[in-house]
């Protein structure tokens, strides 16, 4: 089974510091900072990334039901918008919304809502993003 593998280095505090993130594929570095990813500077963060991923996801996994129904589909085009608010409890992501277009010749709307529900509900990141164990090992770096 693949192991998927990301990697992110921050430095200086968390008010004036900043940091890298990039995908071991090596597909994707980016900078990002506090402002990069609560306010609206330059940058990325994580949240955009898993936009990214669950959009990704969301329309493998549409385009395999579809398939399997019958309807290969021709195109299909998806967004994500993830919501992060600050909340009593601290930064909490509160909302994922996911807007798909598909072009899909010959089936009916209602296969159409269908399937898109299934991958919805089907998709890896939607599965990983309702909670999954999660494990740490930590190692303090002495100088």
């Amino acid at each position: 089974m693949p192991v998927r593998t990301a990697q992110a280095v921050w430095k200086g505090s968390i008010g004036s510091g900043e940091g890298r993130m990039s995908f071991g594929s090596g597909a994707y570095e980016g900078a990002y900072s506090v402002p990069s990813r609560f306010e609206e500077a330059e940058g990325t963060n994580p949240e955009e990334l898993i936009a990214a991923a669950h959009a990704g996801c969301f329309s493998m996994a549409l385009s395999a039901g579809l398939t399997r129904a019958g309807s290969p589909p021709d195109e299909i085009n998806t967004s994500a918008k993830v919501h992060i608010e600050k909340l009593e409890a601290g930064w909490r992501i509160t909302r994922i919304e996911l807007h798909t277009q598909a072009a899909v010749p010959g089936i009916s709307a209602e296969d159409f809502q269908t399937q898109a529900q299934a991958a919805k509900e089907d998709c890896p990141v939607s599965q990983a993003l309702a909670s999954p164990e999660i494990t740490l090992q930590a190692e303090l770096l002495t100088g």
